[in-house]
């Protein structure tokens, strides 16, 4: 098995629930001015850290935009982000059904507000992607679709129902054009990604659901490369796996994440915390718990815990926001 498709670049990120940093982060957008745009979701029923925070690689903090709450402009239970072809920063938001449009400032745009299961509804708006010509594909998480629209909000069209067969999906969530315009979904519930031509014609579905090495447990995201590999958040089994233009598993990672310059200024200001850190084993071996992840990656702070999202740049870099540890991690593909 090949090992050196990624390699390990650096973390961003800290814990706060306001100003520089993360709370329960839940996607990240590289924008077209190489800032990055990452949405914190917060806990289920905690108002504090819900925003977008804006940084960039070198961690400068350039500051947030909105908050908790239901006016225009505001977030719930943000989802997804992403940029469209004019730069416009969009976020769902799957507590409101909810699309909101933001400038790369975060002057708020506009909102979609399309709550319901009629066609052109919208029921736990999950993951975002915009085509070449701005037309937006919405994985209606609850009514286990796909949807598009055009950036004014008509509806162009939807696909996909609930079930288990190779065109179907089940709680979608994920959702990514690749460079050669074929759509790549994180079909959630199935364990699997599925891919569809953009008019939502199928053409191929890859994984097979499970715990080992070469198995997905509810995929959360998918991003492809110019090479037409596949790289996954794969949330269940708490690892990033890449896929082979074959769909074969070829490289599942548990996670390097070191310090982030955020943090170790956290801890010179913070010496107490500094001195416990540096005196606590933070990659202890553990004789129990060897068959779950979550508590495995709950214990040991360099592995990833609830990767979120996968996301690519232009400089052959992949970002993934992992929520539980209020970070991203950085690697290089090779």
């Amino acid at each position: 098995m090949s090992t050196d498709k990624l390699s390990y670049n650096r973390t961003v990120g800290l814990c706060s629930m306001e100003g520089r940093g993360f709370y329960f982060p839940a996607d990240t957008v590289i924008g077209s001015d190489e800032k990055l745009y990452t949405v914190s979701r917060s806990l289920d029923g905690d108002t504090r850290g819900v925003r977008v925070t804006i940084y960039d690689i070198d961690e400068e903090y350039y500051g947030t935009f909105s908050g908790y709450g239901e006016d225009p402009g505001d977030l719930i239970w943000p989802t997804s982000i992403t940029q469209s072809n004019d730069d416009t920063i969009i976020v769902t938001d799957e507590y409101l059904n909810r699309v909101s449009f933001f400038e790369t400032t975060g002057q708020l745009i506009r909102t979609w507000d399309n709550a319901g299961m009629q066609d052109i509804n919208l029921d736990g708006p999950a993951g975002i992607a915009v085509d070449t010509e701005n037309n937006v594909y919405i994985s209606d998480h609850h009514n286990h679709r796909i949807q598009v629209l055009s950036q004014e909000g008509s509806s162009i069209g939807a696909f996909g129902e609930l079930g288990s067969r190779e065109e179907n999906l089940n709680s979608p969530w994920g959702i990514t054009i690749a460079p050669n315009g074929d759509l790549y979904i994180a079909d959630w519930h199935n364990d699997r990604i599925q891919r569809f031509s953009t008019d939502g014609t199928f053409i191929a579905s890859y994984g097979e659901s499970g715990r080992e090495e070469h198995q997905l447990r509810r995929p959360a995201s998918v991003c492809v490369d110019k090479d037409d590999y596949i790289y996954i958040a794969d949330w269940g089994n708490e690892r990033v796996k890449v896929m082979n233009p074959s769909g074969q598993i070829i490289q599942s990672l548990r996670g390097q994440a070191t310090e982030s310059k955020w943090a170790q200024a956290f801890l010179e200001i913070n010496v107490e915390e500094a001195d416990a850190r540096n005196n606590s084993d933070l990659e202890t071996e553990l004789d129990y718990f060897t068959n779950d992840p979550h508590e495995v990656s709950s214990h040991i702070e360099k592995l990833f815990w609830a990767p979120m999202s996968v996301k690519l740049d232009s400089h052959n870099r992949i970002y993934i926001t992992e929520s539980n540890r209020h970070r991203v991690q950085i690697y290089d593909i090779n």
